[in-house]
């Protein structure tokens, strides 16, 4: 498609064209229909023109003659316009008057219970004939009228007849073509105005576009230029809101850093350093794992992520996390327990995210659990996909437990050096992949229980068996 095409062009051709070929197509109409009643009324005349030479045909004294006086000839064949030729014969003394030239209908078969019509060449013109049959009660003899005229008269009135007809319409699609030129230009007006108000803003405003005086057909344009300006604006909000917590969150171990750097270079013995550096390596650990967690935030955001779903076994990657955390849970005496089936268990999602998910879960559970305890984890599929992770620890009171899935929020006198964010990116991640995540109490003793539910059981079949095939 050419990228110059214009709107008003491509529009005004859409609507002129279909019209000239509309008015092409009536005046081939035209033409035929001019012609079939031209020939009718000048072929009456025809017919008239051999009725009065057959009132000349006498017979006498049993023979048939034609008695056209000079002046009865003269007047015959007097016509401004078209030259007119006749033939008179019988069948037993041939040409009686006229001109023998003249064309006579070559078909054997000819009907002459009516006078017949066709056309032919004589002298090099064209010429219309009528041709009859005359029968008198005196002889036995049939006697035939040819009388042929050239077509000058008939062409001059459809000539007048079709320009009477085209001229007018070709008036008529000239002032269509005029108003519609005109009205594209008001109709598109409201697009050049828009156009010149979108160019007008600054790179900031980011504002719906008002579509007070859009016409209703440029409002599904509006509309979607205004969701892209809801989202950039969202996404840009995302960003300044990572931006201003990721600083925030960095201030504090980046200060307590450098606080504990310059105690360390106060001091001259290598021991006296130790627990200066003890101090440093904790507010490095907490700011490697804080910023591991901040870039995975930022991944599940919906406006940002890279997100792309797969087909994945939700047991395979469940099972291998956990005995990834093994050695972590031993560290604290908690034993990590695992339920589930050992067929696949497919779903729909990201296999870098979920694991993201798993390991805070998991993270948060050896943290917050008693020593000695244990964590279980189940995995079922019935009626739908289920992962769920307890431990025995305090768990969260209810009323906490709306608050604890914000960022950066922590239940007052939590133990740890953890900055809110665990839960935060698994709420994130689970809405990401359309499941329902659910803080609920350890039902079997004291602590929490996790629970994430993925939707769709129906497509998780589906996947399952184009898998399996």
């Amino acid at each position: 498609m050419n990228k110059n095409r214009s709107l008003k062009t491509e529009i005004l051709f859409r609507l002129v064209i279909p019209l000239i070929f509309f008015v092409m197509v009536d005046a081939v109409l035209s033409y035929f229909v001019t012609l079939h009643y031209v020939d009718q009324a000048y072929d009456r005349w025809l017919l008239d023109s051999a009725r009065s030479l057959a009132q000349e045909i006498k017979v006498q004294q049993g023979k048939v003659v034609v008695e056209l006086p000079p002046a009865a000839l003269e007047i015959f064949k007097w016509d401004e316009e078209d030259k007119t030729y006749f033939k008179i014969i019988s069948t037993e003394q041939e040409t009686l008057a006229g001109d023998q030239n003249v064309p006579e209908p070559l078909s054997p078969e000819t009907d002459w219970s009516h006078p017949v019509y066709f056309n032919d060449t004589l002298y090099g013109e064209s010429v219309r004939i009528v041709s009859m049959l005359v029968t008198l009660n005196a002889t036995s003899e049939r006697i035939f009228i040819h009388v042929a005229e050239t077509l000058n008269k008939r062409r001059a009135m459809m000539t007048d007849i079709l320009l009477a007809d085209v001229i007018p319409q070709t008036i008529l699609v000239m002032l269509t073509g005029i108003y519609l030129l005109s009205g594209l230009n008001r109709g598109l007006q409201p697009l050049h105005t828009l156009a010149k108000h979108i160019a007008a803003r600054s790179s900031r405003d980011l504002s719906p576009i008002p579509e007070t005086h859009v016409f209703l057909e440029v409002r599904t344009l509006t509309d979607t230029i205004n969701d892209v300006l809801e989202q950039l604006t969202l996404a840009i909000e995302t960003q300044q809101r990572f931006i201003a917590n990721a600083a925030h969150q960095l201030r504090t171990p980046l200060a307590g850093l450098k606080l504990q750097a310059e105690r360390a270079l106060r001091e001259q013995d290598v021991q006296a350093m130790k627990p200066a550096l003890v101090q440093i390596q904790n507010c490095a650990d907490r700011m490697s794992h804080l910023t591991t967690q901040l870039l995975v935030l930022a991944q599940s955001e919906p406006i940002n992520s890279g997100y792309e779903p797969h087909v994945i076994d939700l047991g395979e990657l469940t099972r291998k996390t956990c005995i990834d955390w093994v050695p972590k849970a031993l560290q604290r005496n908690i034993e990590i327990s695992f339920e589930g089936s050992q067929e696949p268990l497919y779903i729909n999602g990201d296999e870098v995210l979920l694991r993201e998910l798993l390991l805070n879960l998991l993270e948060n559970a050896i943290a917050y659990g008693h020593e000695n305890g244990n964590i279980f984890v189940k995995l079922e599929n019935q009626p739908v996909p289920c992962l769920s992770i307890c431990d025995d620890g305090p768990g969260i009171p209810e009323s906490e437990m709306p608050r604890v899935l914000e960022r950066f929020y922590r239940i007052p006198g939590s133990p740890g050096n953890g900055c809110g964010l665990g839960l935060a990116i698994v709420k994130d991640i689970a809405e990401l992949h359309h499941a329902r995540f659910k803080l609920k109490p350890n039902t079997k003793q004291k602590g929490l229980c996790i629970e994430l539910c993925f939707d769709k059981p129906a497509d998780s079949l589906r996947m399952l068996t184009q898998v399996e095939n």
